[in-house]
């Protein structure tokens, strides 16, 4: 039986030593420019600068550094000292760049100027922004807006956000994709069908409160390194941290406190995670169920030998619906079964779940490894069902949490970014700007891509993101994608979605939140919302790339205004002078969210926004809190069978989404190199491979389509027996368009069935 050391690993803590070494190595490759050490000296704090890579919670009172290793390496990418100029792109040609990486595409550093891509000549040239905005409204108004899609990545600001959508509706559709499509869709309908909230219910004092945290697939080394400073805090007091995750993440098991003079010299460190379970990928539905089997046991056995409960028997006949049948479901469930889908022994599931009911308050925090799955809005519906058990919904140092990704993902779904119109309130806002706003529901990321391969969608906007990169199906969108009359990229940097173009397409380059954002009254500040649902200023300064830059809002404007006709109560110039009547405009659209807006944009630790189901107010369909049984015990859409291996893919601690900062995947021991796949050496020996050899990926989906990506070397790592591992986005192209969750149509990027090439 393999253990770590015939495995390709990482001996040292999370934090540490390492963590400054990635910073500096980040430092020297982007030759920031000087703002930059007191653009970092502000982050995430209060009347500062956010942080543009995730969206964890900023403190009231934070730390002297509150930023960590990859929010560091966001900042100083942003503030690089390179420029990709319209001299670079005079010297290549777009034909050319697609052969180029990722990382390269980037490290060409801030795009200058707006640019207008010539078929003629197959490269990027200069145009000025007068000349973009009158070509991109003149198309606009040729096409039907029902043919156009609006996408938006999850940084741009709230401001920005209600703006483009306002827009978009104002044209007269709500296709409105947004990267939550990709990655939390799924948090957004099963919580929201569960316990009548699309958000998680935690704040970030419940992590103060807490006696027990439970994790579920989250790489938090690497996506959210801020979140292990309250967790190092939490063990300390003796909270117990329990992980389900298939791959062992140094993050959750080991933490040296980068701003603890005592830890960095003396190399103390702490154990994060009391219990570590290597579910199978797809398992985590069996693993849950198993610990609500053993928790109805234990209190059938504690009431009948001295009348004791478990459960929050009053909580469960006041606020839930359904907890019978989800009993009975878990009842007639072997162990047998469970511990085949979970990969886990009931033992451990039995042991994990003793530190739940031992627990007065449980927290549960997950990442895409539950909503990443076919059955994914199981995976969720299933994990609330063991928090409502002990009633650990609605109350302090309790909750759910999600753990997302983009600093504002969550925010921009707030404020109107969603092709569902029962999500925004379009009355009001008809009133608001005296118009008719399109009442049908509009497409999502997989319905869009679904109309660009069919011919339907004729024009794309990206604000910001790198669309064609993150999705599925990679090969047969790049084709189809160039069919669309209009495409339109809103950037900071060059990446490969700017090189699958459209008829007409144009390249603009925006400003980035850590820079000065000037207008006619001033200074502005922008707003966005934590993955904790509160809601913080930012304020930028250091100097813009290029005097020829425009804010995100002035360029959403610009089109806006070349686009639709003459609105009196749409006042393009004066809300690009003012983002404080943006502001104004949010809290009348949604008063009870924010209410005297302007006036808290710079509350520390950001304004709450509000949850109802935080306060046990369930706004379901039965006005309870809903027990769900779950339509399987696996969340794979495809079942197992000869030669086929689960994929997941993964993120490397050098990489924020799409974005690739550099080659070393220092917390898993992976160094130079991003083509690879990670499998248990056991499995390696059973298939007859060897370490080092180099491989292909082909798609086992049974759908008759071909996809292959080649060129990976086999690398033994610590995975569950029959999952393997490689990296995002390089291995998206083996991820079918329809291989979604049931529910929300979330891309199924964490259980992809595949078959090893030689």
């Amino acid at each position: 039986m393999a253990d770590e050391k015939d495995t390709v690993h990482y001996s040292g803590a999370a934090g540490g030593w390492g963590s400054v070494r990635g910073m500096t190595e980040v430092l020297a490759r982007e030759r920031p420019t000087p703002a930059a050490l007191d653009t970092l000296r502000r982050q995430n704090k209060p009347g500062g600068f956010m942080c543009v890579s995730c969206a964890w919670g900023k403190p009231k009172h934070p730390h002297p550094f509150e930023f960590c290793e990859n929010g560091a390496k966001a900042t100083l990418w942003e503030m690089t000292s390179r420029r990709c100029t319209p001299e670079f792109f005079a010297q290549h040609t777009v034909t050319e760049l697609r052969d180029w990486k990722d990382y390269d595409l980037e490290h060409q550093g801030r795009l200058t100027h707006p640019m207008r891509y010539d078929r003629a000549t197959d490269k990027y040239v200069p145009c000025s922004w007068d000349e973009a905005f009158t070509a991109i409204g003149t198309e606009l108004k040729r096409l039907d807006p029902k043919s156009t899609v609006f996408y938006a990545s999850g940084r741009a600001s709230l401001e920005t956000s209600y703006l483009y959508a306002l827009f978009a509706r104002m044209y007269g559709h709500n296709n409105l994709p947004d990267s939550s499509n990709m990655c939390h869709e799924t948090t957004s309908v099963a919580l929201k069908k569960a316990i009548g909230s699309p958000v998680g219910t935690c704040v970030l004092e419940d992590l103060e409160k807490c006696d027990a945290i439970f994790f579920f697939g989250h790489n938090t080394g690497s996506n959210a390194p801020r979140l292990l400073h309250p967790l190092q805090e939490a063990v300390k007091r003796g909270v117990q941290i329990v992980t389900f995750n298939p791959i062992r993440e140094t993050g959750l098991e080991r933490f040296k406190n980068p701003q603890s003079p005592v830890e960095m010299l003396t190399g103390k460190e702490t154990e994060i995670s009391s219990l570590y379970l290597q579910v199978k990928a797809g398992g985590d539905i069996a693993a849950i169920m198993g610990m609500i089997k053993h928790v109805l046991a234990t209190e059938e056995r504690r009431w009948h030998e001295d009348k004791r409960h478990v459960l929050d028997v009053d909580f469960l006949a006041q606020h839930t619906t359904g907890f019978e049948t989800v009993k009975a479901h878990a009842e007639q469930l072997s162990w047998e079964e469970i511990e085949r889908e979970s990969g886990l022994a009931r033992a451990d599931l039995e042991k994990a779940a003793d530190v739940y009911i031992a627990a007065e308050r449980t927290i549960f925090m997950y990442g895409m490894g539950l909503t990443q799955h076919v059955h994914g809005s199981d995976n969720l519906t299933t994990l609330v069902d063991l928090a409502l058990l002990k009633g650990s919904i609605g109350r302090e140092g309790a909750g759910i949490s999600p753990i997302r990704g983009h600093s504002n993902v969550q925010g921009q779904r707030t404020v109107g970014i969603s092709e569902k119109p029962e999500l925004v309130p379009l009355d009001r806002m008809a009133e608001q700007f005296a118009f008719d706003p399109p009442r049908d529901t509009g497409l999502n990321t997989v319905d869009a891509c679904e109309k660009i391969i069919s011919g339907e969608v004729k024009a794309f906007i990206g604000l910001g993101g790198n669309f064609v990169r993150a999705i599925p199906e990679q090969v047969k969108m790049e084709q189809a994608w160039q069919s669309m009359r209009l495409t339109v990229q809103i950037a900071t940097k060059l990446n490969r979605s700017h090189l699958i173009n459209g008829e007409v397409a144009y390249l603009l380059p925006c400003l980035g939140r850590s820079e000065r954002d000037m207008q006619v009254t001033g200074a502005q500040a922008v707003t966005m919302e934590d993955s904790l649902s509160c809601i913080h200023g930012s304020q930028g300064n250091g100097h813009p790339a290029s005097d020829h830059l425009k804010s995100e809002v002035a360029i959403v404007c610009g089109m806006a205004k070349a686009t639709l006709p003459p609105n009196p109560k749409a006042r393009w110039d004066d809300w690009t002078a003012d983002y404080g009547l943006i502001r104004d405009l949010i809290e009348e659209s949604y008063p009870e969210m924010f209410a005297d807006f302007n006036a808290r944009v710079f509350t520390p630790g950001g304004f709450y926004k509000g949850n109802a189901a935080r306060e046990r107010i369930w706004k379901t369909e039965s006005g309870k809190a809903e027990f769900t049984v779950p339509t399987s015990l696996s969340a794979l859409g495809l079942g197992d069978k000869e030669g086929r291996w689960r994929l997941m893919t993964l993120r490397s601690n050098d990489q924020f989404n799409t974005t690739i900062y550099g080659y070393s995947d220092r917390l898993r021991g992976i160094e130079g190199t991003r083509d690879v796949v990670l499998m248990h050496p056991d499995d390696i020996a059973a298939a007859g491979l060897a370490e080092g050899q180099v491989v292909s990926l082909a798609s086992d989906a049974d759908d008759g389509e071909h996809r292959q990506v080649d060129g990976l070397t086999v690398t033994p790592y610590l995975l569950p027996r029959g999952c393997i591992g490689a990296y995002y986005p390089e291995t998206n192209p083996l991820v079918p368009l329809w291989y979604h969750d049931e529910a929300s149509k979330t891309p199924a990027s964490k259980g992809v069935p595949v078959r090893i090439v030689t």
